[in-house]
């Protein structure tokens, strides 16, 4: 198990737990207002910039963990670590999708934490996985 060595891995750790709930109403008040969230990856669903709490919470996260069962994915971390208000984790997600097929991909999410809360998140995944699950 990964343990956090300051606050804001703590808080990164708390952030991750709570997403993996699916509970996207408890997700919200972990995002700074201005908040930004960037997938790295193109052509696949989620791609590109979101913005705000809106666009982060209901018009990103919303659609995509729609793709999966209530619950999933869930998001297990490998390896965290910091310096100053940056974190970056290496996690896998795995859980079960709508259409019945397995989900088991690996990540590194890099954070940017301003007054407690997650302020940028840049999300790097196997995209070549997702664009061949044909979802």
């Amino acid at each position: 198990m990964v343990k956090a060595t300051n606050q804001n891995e703590r808080f990164i750790l708390k952030f991750l737990k709570t997403l993996s709930t699916g509970n996207l109403d408890k997700v919200r008040p972990l995002f700074h207002d201005e908040a930004t969230w960037e997938v790295m990856s193109k052509g696949i669903p989620g791609a590109g910039t979101h913005v705000g709490k809106k666009g982060i919470i209901d018009e990103f996260l919303a659609p995509v963990r729609g793709l999966f069962e209530p619950g999933d994915p869930k998001v297990e971390v490998k390896v965290i670590f910091s310096k100053g208000p940056m974190v970056v984790t290496e996690t896998r997600g795995r859980g079960k999708l709508k259409n019945g097929k397995d989900y088991d991909n690996l990540y590194v999410w890099v954070y940017e934490i301003k007054n407690g809360k997650v302020f940028r998140l840049r999300e790097y995944m196997d995209s070549h996985y997702i664009a061949n699950l044909a979802l």
